[in-house]
């Protein structure tokens, strides 16, 4: 065994890698063991941020906030789900691509709407 595969073996979790994206035709859930779980329905989404934190990059410091009328959920960008998430409402009507690229730009903590229900 090389160092390469000691390496690989003792290869750390990241923080995204805590957190459990569970997608079905009516929620979006989101478990993580030390946080309360979240979840919204599809059809509840009111609308959609963006979040830059200046916590990486030992902290998730991207997240997806999904906004419903009464329930919502934050999604770090990294974890698994997140894409699969991500390329759901990336095809609403309307999302706001150019806010996604401001916001990978920045490393302070900012909010950006990316879409907004009608």
């Amino acid at each position: 065994m090389g160092l390469f595969d000691i390496f690989k073996r003792k290869k750390r979790k990241q923080p995204e890698d805590y957190f459990n994206i569970e997608i079905n035709d009516e929620w979006i859930i989101v478990e993580h063991p030390k946080r309360k779980k979240e979840a919204v329905r599809w059809d509840d989404i009111e609308s959609i941020k963006m979040i830059t934190t200046d916590d990486g990059p030992f902290l998730p410091d991207v997240w997806l906030a999904l906004l419903g009328s009464e329930h919502g959920c934050l999604i770090p960008q990294g974890a698994k789900g997140y894409n699969e998430v991500y390329e759901i409402v990336s095809e609403y009507p309307g999302f706001d691509f150019e806010k996604i690229i401001i916001a990978m730009g920045i490393t302070q903590n900012a909010e950006f709407t990316v879409w907004k229900k009608n």
